[in-house]
């Protein structure tokens, strides 16, 4: 019999970004016991809360899973690494910083398709009551919520030109990605405070961890399967530090371990496609076929244009004597280099002119390097990162072992439909045709990569294939829906399991139409809600 040490309401699994608004809201009500199981440890490392620290925290085995991919077909039989955050705060912890809802349109679309509470007038409400936008308030936007937006503290002379090379193209200068319409370029905004990170660690469960006696952290804890009573979910079996422990949830089972560990589980627990469970020498308990399948991400294909003035973060860290100086401008006011996000300016545009809306983000860099986390080039340059905003492409999650420390195979499946290929080498083409504005004539020297080399649309595609890689957006492999392949319906409620939900990026049926970040908070605050009312 389960004791009270060990028997909780809810138990959450993975403190992410939809984990630690659910720890947050579950935990709001003394009555409710709140367990949250993090396979990660505390975000201690400093890194972690200087913004532009992501390129400490990525590839690190302390704060990152390390994935890697199978070889992928669409990336010419490349492995490619698949970072996502393994510490309190999950991926908001080490991402790039960047606040981006997504269009309107994307979950209108999701509602079309059967999911009832999920368009956009049904999610802006909680849009709105997890942020705390630092401009003020409007009919997009809102303030007191637990994640603080501010805008970004340090602007390029090199950024201020491709948004005005972009206006010269028809793309219109926006100062907002998250109101009333998307299409535009300019400058983001970050999930910060202050000039300092503010993951969903940060944000929900540092201000209540501590004063809410009904509501345990556990850091270090690995899931191993979930415990079932016939087709009801009644707890987690799991590890800390390699010990074996059982919790007991008197509500429900909440698992909120993201678009790679919350398929895992289930198909560890024996719930997902029989033939995938019997390949890895796991017992089907619940066939449940969807369980993997439908993995989207965004790929980013990086074009880096040097430039003929020393004008980038390039040219900073290789003087001694400025390096050193960023370091005290951030001390001393939270601004300079260090307060940078993933990107500073983004485009979003449509490739062709019939579309409603944008299929390609553009993300901007004032610097370049062969990949994040490796040194800067020693020459002057900047990135233009290039993505498709809603791929076609469908990829899998695959379990090889019943053992749940072993990593399961990834197979994103990148590239694989013509529109994909085609809407890619038209981002391509279109940052060259921003690049000749005149507004960028004057800065830049030349197209290091690609090169000019390279002007077909075959020869474009090569080079995606040959160098594209994730830019950290993987959904979909729980989806939301009524069909046969979907795993949770639009209460996020496991199908054919009782008292089992899935809070998380993988529930969304397609993905959004730019970083998943901010989406994922609002699907935690929306499934604390259903979760809450469905107990009464």
């Amino acid at each position: 019999m389960p004791g009270r040490n060990n028997s909780f309401t809810y138990i959450i699994v993975g403190a992410g970004s939809a984990g630690c608004v659910l720890a947050n809201r579950l935990s709001a009500d003394p009555k409710n016991r709140v367990l949250l199981l993090e396979a990660g440890g505390r975000d201690i490392n400093p890194w972690i809360h200087i913004p532009v620290g992501y390129f400490k925290s990525m590839h690190n085995p302390k704060t990152d899973w390390c994935y890697e991919t199978e070889s992928d077909p669409g990336l010419n039989d490349r492995s490619i690494q698949w970072p996502r955050g393994r510490v309190l705060g999950g991926s908001s912890s080490i991402n790039g910083l960047l606040y981006i809802r997504g269009q309107a349109e994307d979950y209108d679309h999701w509602r079309q398709l059967g999911n009832t509470g999920w368009s956009f007038e049904d999610v802006l409400p909680y849009f709105l009551r997890s942020e705390d936008q630092r401009r003020g308030g409007d009919a997009f936007h809102a303030t007191g919520g637990p994640l603080s937006v501010e805008d970004i503290r340090i602007r390029r002379e090199i950024c201020d030109a491709f948004i005005k090379g972009a206006v010269e193209i028809g793309v219109p200068e926006t100062d907002d990605f998250n109101g009333a319409d998307q299409e535009g370029a300019g400058y983001v905004q970050l999930t910060a405070r202050n000039g300092r990170r503010c993951s969903a660690a940060v944000a929900y469960l540092h201000p209540v961890r501590r004063k809410r006696k009904n509501l345990k952290v556990v850091t270090h804890a690995l899931a191993q399967r979930l415990l079932f009573d016939g087709n009801r979910a009644t707890g987690l079996a799991y590890t800390v530090d390699g010990v074996p422990q059982e919790a007991h949830a008197s509500g429900e089972v909440i698992l909120s371990a993201g678009a790679i560990g919350s398929p895992q589980i289930l198909q560890v627990s024996g719930v997902g496609a029989g033939a995938d469970l019997r390949g890895a020498d796991i017992p089907v308990r619940h066939e449940l076929p969807g369980v993997g399948r439908n993995l989207q991400d965004h790929l980013q294909v990086r074009l880096i244009y040097r430039t003929r003035l020393p004008l980038t973060l390039n040219d900073q860290v290789r003087n001694p004597l400025r390096k050193m100086m960023m370091g005290v401008e951030y001390l001393v006011r939270r601004t300079g280099p260090l307060s940078m996000g993933a990107s500073q300016i983004c485009v979003f545009a449509k490739t062709r002119p019939e579309l409603a809306t944008p299929d390609i983000q553009f993300h901007i860099q004032p610097l370049s390097a062969d990949k994040p986390g490796d040194g800067l080039h020693k020459f002057s340059a900047f990135t233009v990162s290039v993505c498709q905003l809603r791929p076609e492409s469908r990829g899998r999650i695959v379990p090889k072992s019943s053992d749940p420390a072993a990593y399961p195979a990834i197979h994103p499946n990148y590239l694989a439909t013509a529109t994909d290929q085609e809407t890619l080498i038209g981002g391509m083409r279109m940052s060259r045709q921003i690049a000749e504005t005149k507004a960028l004539s004057g800065y830049i020297a030349d197209e290091m990569r690609p090169g000019p080399s390279l002007q077909t649309d075959d020869d474009l595609l090569t080079y995606a294939r040959d160098n594209g890689v994730t830019i950290y957006h993987p959904v979909g492999t729980c989806k939301m829906g009524t069909d046969p392949m979907a795993v949770v319906d639009a209460r996020l409620r496991v199908h054919g399991i009782e008292r089992l939900r899935v809070v998380d990026a993988s529930i969304m049926p397609t993905l959004v139409s730019g970083n998943t970040n901010a989406p994922a908070i609002m699907i935690g605050e929306k499934a604390s809600d259903m979760i809450l009312q469905d107990a009464h």
